[in-house]
């Protein structure tokens, strides 16, 4: 009776051991089929981004040749602006000053003589702001200096 009982026992567990052993050549087979098919699309998938990055590299090297070259342009710019500012510059501001000089010494001259009523000159009625305070213009100051002194004329 063991016997046969052990030999039951083993027939069981051949079956369950085979079909265990099916089961997992299946599972291995399905393993090596997905591991090719990834193979397969995985290679040109891997093709495609080399191709990619060399584009790229390539891209970022013509955009580092712009930018050096946008980078002396700048610098030629302000040397450039440097130059016509120091050559330049300096004799406008003395043109301009005297513009402005021969524009005021124009403004200031006398009326002539023959008109019959007399003009007051624009000069007299001007005002001159220094550091806040109001101060006469430089015509007619000395009266305005002798009558703030207390001075009687």
């Amino acid at each position: 009776m063991a016997g046969i009982f052990v030999a039951v026992f083993w027939a069981i567990l051949v079956s369950f051991l085979a079909v265990v052993l099916v089961r997992l050549a299946q599972t291995l087979r399905a393993t090596t089929k997905l591991v090719a098919d990834v193979t397969e699309q995985a290679v040109p998938l891997l093709t495609d981004a080399s191709a990619t990055v060399r584009s790229a590299q390539t891209q970022l090297d013509k955009v580092d040749a712009i930018a050096s070259d946008v980078q002396e342009v700048t610098s030629n710019a302000s040397a450039l602006s440097t130059t016509v500012a120091s050559t330049f510059g300096g004799p406008l501001v003395k043109v301009a000053a005297f513009g402005y000089g021969v524009r005021q010494a124009l403004g200031r001259r006398p009326a002539p003589a023959s008109e019959a009523e007399p003009v007051r000159s624009r000069s007299s009625a001007r005002r001159t702001v220094v550091v806040g305070r109001t101060v006469p213009s430089a015509r007619g100051r000395g009266r305005d200096r002798r009558s703030s002194r207390g001075q009687k004329d």
